[in-house]
């Protein structure tokens, strides 16, 4: 019963999230990346952002990082096989795709923003962000 449960909330939150991501107009498809649990669910996002943009050029992309998501966006971060991830973000930066970073995590971490890549920006609150982009603007939730 609870597989079945879970079954019937995933496919209703991928029918709302497919009506959301696109306004229901047939316009650009609008997608929260949200990375918070570190470097390789990063990884793993940035890889679903290139191959979503291979089939959907026009996709709208946000990444909103907080807590240990925000890692790869930090100046000098690399992949397990060494890998700079400001490259990786940069090439989909060029693609259209933000990076956002949660400023009450760079409190709490006693980090500041000059530690990052210049490719992120900053929001108060990455869970707000999330919260405010599928509210107000419309946007599907992926977190890979």
């Amino acid at each position: 019963m609870k597989k079945l449960l879970t079954a019937a909330v995933a496919a209703f939150a991928v029918v709302l999230a497919g009506c959301a991501g696109n306004g229901g107009a047939g316009g650009p498809y609008k997608v929260i990346y949200h990375i918070n649990e570190g470097n390789e669910q990063a990884t793993d996002g940035l890889r679903n952002a290139n191959n979503q943009l291979t089939v959907d050029p026009k996709a709208k992309i946000v990444f909103v990082t907080h807590s240990k998501g925000v890692n790869f966006l930090m100046k000098g971060a690399k992949d397990k096989n060494g890998n700079k991830y400001e490259d990786l973000v940069e090439g989909l930066k060029r693609k259209g795709v933000e990076f956002q970073v949660c400023e009450i995590t760079l409190q709490r971490s006693k980090r500041t923003k000059d530690q990052f890549i210049e490719y992120a920006s900053f929001v108060p609150s990455g869970v707000g962000q999330v919260t405010k982009l599928q509210q107000e603007e419309g946007y599907a939730y992926l977190k890979p």
